[in-house]
């Protein structure tokens, strides 16, 4: 466990040294279709048979976040220092400063997960759990050549495909946290006071509270929040029409708010990305884009909020207890792509 910690930890450093001399010059793709490369150049051929499949494999577009026995891709614990170094290095040039600690966060809260339940708990609490799959020929070129990327485990998938050098695809994106904040003091890596998601509550919170009544009766869709996120693990979300307030109905302060709010999602992918994703909300146009909320207004009692464009949607929940006890202290919260998860094409 102390390798896998150590590794965990010291990453970001060490890939930041790895990816310095292509921020400049080379695309988010492009960087990983670099490191791609070589994490696969480590692997064995047994490993290699589990870490890389067809890029129209049914299984690239299973997803989802729930502990699982087994999944698709060849698992941290499975490798050695450097095969782990290599995968680490993938994760992080797919992934922002902001994202890749948020990540790395959320695998290290497994050793939370393990302390709290004295190791007598349902399932696995591991941070080496999380599993990598890349989908299609990772050395192609040309505009057509499609290739893709799994990293999923316990509360984490995030799934990208690139083509002609670009980021097509970077969704589903999905992050959660248990405990939402670590409210007891630890022995592990991850102390009391560790909050990974906060901002995406804090400031969602900050937003709801300051609605006058009539706004909130617009916003709010229900007394009670929803148990879970729609749709998970699904390849696509089927969603009816825009519920909750329009972003033209807030005041400038509140539409300031709820842009802070989105780009907490937006920004987990690197920067080039992250820009596109903001142009494509700005080009469909912010006064789509609508705010709903449910549950209570208040921490500590359940609560759900959703963000809708015409081609993003957002998902929080935060309704369930930590192993202690402690109520709403357990949040899952989803970006998705509504012009086509997994780079789909969208059913009539």
């Amino acid at each position: 466990m102390n390798k896998i910690r150590f590794a965990l930890l010291s990453l970001s450093a060490v890939a930041a040294l790895g990816l310095a001399g292509w921020k400049l010059a080379a695309s988010p793709a492009e960087q990983m279709q670099t490191f791609a490369v070589a994490f696969v150049e480590t692997l064995t051929p047994d490993q290699k048979a589990d870490a890389v499949m067809a890029f129209d494999s049914p299984k690239r577009v299973g997803w989802h976040f729930i502990p699982k026995k087994e999944r698709k891709g060849l698992m941290l614990e499975q490798m050695n220092d450097a095969q782990r170094t290599a995968a680490l290095r993938l994760l992080r040039s797919a992934l922002s400063e902001a994202g890749y600690s948020k990540a790395n966060r959320i695998m290290l809260l497994e050793e939370v997960l393990n302390e709290m339940e004295a190791g007598k708990g349902t399932w696995e609490r591991n941070p080496q759990r999380y599993y990598v799959t890349l989908f299609g020929d990772i050395t192609a070129a040309g505009e057509d050549a499609s290739w893709g990327l799994s990293f999923e485990g316990h509360h984490l998938s995030l799934n990208f495909v690139c083509r002609g050098g670009k980021v097509v695809d970077s969704t589903p994106q999905f992050m959660a946290t248990n405990p939402a904040v670590v409210k007891n003091e630890t022995s592990v890596t991850l102390g009391k006071g560790t909050a990974v998601l906060n901002q995406e509550e804090q400031l969602a919170f900050k937003l709801v509270n300051s609605l006058d009544s009539k706004q909130l009766e617009v916003a709010r869709i229900a007394e009670e929040a929803l148990g879970e996120i729609r749709f998970a693990g699904e390849p696509q979300p089927t969603v009816g029409e825009p519920e909750g307030i329009a972003y033209s109905s807030l005041n400038p302060d509140q539409q300031k708010q709820l842009r802070d709010v989105v780009d907490l999602y937006v920004s987990v992918a690197p920067e080039k990305v992250a820009a596109e994703r903001t142009q494509q909300i700005e080009a469909d146009g912010w006064n789509n884009v609508h705010f709903a909320w449910a549950g209570a207004l208040e921490p500590g009692i359940g609560h759900y909020y959703r963000v809708r464009g015409k081609r993003f949607l957002i998902e929080f929940v935060n309704t369930q207890a930590d192993p202690a006890g402690n109520p709403a202290n357990h949040i899952h919260c989803v970006y998705r792509d509504l012009s086509g998860d997994f780079d789909l094409p969208i059913a009539p």
